[in-house]
């Protein structure tokens, strides 16, 4: 794999620490600005929120750049936006900085995904854009933790200069690592937005969205399932998360290779399975070995189906693959939300919080059918012989 392919990694480490590390300083952060944890809670909101409405702005504007000087640009925001939060002294300059840091969010992982998998050949692209997202599955192993950990000690505001930091050598990176590729395409906006009128596109993203709810569905509710229904100790979460972690590295790595395989029997098969070992929490919670390797196969499972997602939406969207798979990464923060709406939804009904992987296992199963939709529809437009990874079992 290209040495640039390891900047982007590393660059996405950086994004994904900032994004998440916030879960791990809120009552630092609300203690430190006075406001309630709710509101300290608005802070990841905001985040996904830019995200979500930001990604396809962004990719708008640099759509006529190179990808190289997008990228650029795009790290030097999210290096402006860290720096911001670092020195905000109120919850409202914090909002805001969370916000300017968003924005390079969706329109980074897009173009990044796009680069990495014109970097390698024909059968290693979905590993290529699968080696880029193990930054993000690192970041919640090793990032999360130790920003947490250094915040604790020295003050919420280090995490952010320590990520800034890591912003500016991911921008080093980038500069001399990332080849100028003289043959891009010029952008065309106007057959960018005609991409949307694809049907195929749109269930594509819709099946992006629909497994990420199923996945955030139960990882947003996971603490307090292990600490109410496992009884275990908030240390004892702490541990679990980490193994969380290493689950969703370890299939991170082995849904490229089945991506790469055959892409649309690999998210059909992660999906169905998806579907089963999330609904098992609901009999596995109980028990301390079985919740725990039953999460580890959620993991694993789960964190499966990204990169091939992401190669799945630039299929459908060759004519606008920057605009596209911006806009995938905006259905993955819409899914987010979605889930964790669902499950709430379950708790509040009074179903408890062991009826919440069944709704999440049931939102595996829609994507699950979405992508068979996605396939018939590459059946109907002919696409089944450009595409053939993706209509192969259609």
């Amino acid at each position: 794999m290209p040495l640039a392919l390891l900047i982007l990694a590393l660059s996405a480490f950086a994004i994904g620490t900032t994004e998440f590390v916030i879960m791990g300083l809120l009552p630092d952060v609300a203690r430190s600005l006075s406001v309630s944890i709710p509101a300290a809670g608005w802070l990841i909101s905001g985040y996904a929120l830019g995200v979500a409405l930001g990604a396809p702005v962004m990719a708008v504007a640099t759509a006529s750049l190179p990808r190289k000087r997008a990228l650029l640009i795009l790290m030097s925001i999210f290096i402006l936006g860290n720096i911001l939060c670092a020195v905000a002294a109120s919850y409202g300059f914090l909002m805001f900085a969370r916000v300017i840091t968003s924005l390079c969010h969706g329109a980074f992982f897009g173009i990044g995904s796009v680069v990495a998998a014109s970097l390698v050949p024909e059968n290693r692209k979905a590993s290529a854009v699968a080696l880029m997202f193990t930054g993000l599955t690192l970041a919640n192993v090793l990032g999360v933790p130790l920003g947490t950990a250094l915040g604790q000690a020295a003050g919420w505001p280090t995490t952010f200069w320590a990520v800034a930091v890591l912003g500016v050598l991911s921008l080093i990176g980038l500069w001399r690592a990332m080849p100028i590729r003289h043959d891009e395409e010029k952008a065309d906006l106007r057959a960018e937005f005609g991409q949307l009128r694809s049907a195929g596109l749109w269930a594509a993203l819709s099946t992006t969205m629909l497994f990420s709810a199923a996945t955030f569905a139960l990882f947003t509710y996971v603490a307090p399932l292990l600490e109410d229904v496992t009884h275990l100790s908030p240390h004892g979460v702490t541990w679990t998360l980490f193994l969380i972690g290493l689950g969703l590295t370890i299939g991170n790595v082995i849904g490229g290779r089945l991506a790469d395989w055959r892409l649309g029997a690999a998210l059909i098969g992660i999906f169905l399975a998806l579907a089963v070992v999330t609904s098992l929490v609901r009999w596995t919670s109980p028990g301390l070995i079985p919740v725990e390797i039953n999460l580890f196969l959620w993991a694993m499972v789960s964190f499966a189906a990204v990169s091939g997602l992401q190669v799945n939406v630039m299929i459908f969207g060759k004519a606008a693959p920057n605009l596209v798979a911006t806009l995938n990464i905006g259905a993955f923060n819409v899914g987010n939300a979605l889930g964790a709406w669902v499950g709430g939804l379950v708790i509040s009904a009074g179903l408890g919080l062991r009826a919440v992987p069944v709704a999440a296992g049931a939102l595996a199963l829609a994507a699950a059918a979405t992508m068979l939709l996605c396939m018939r529809l590459a059946d109907n437009a002919g696409d089944a012989d450009d595409d053939a990874p993706l209509a192969a079992v259609a």
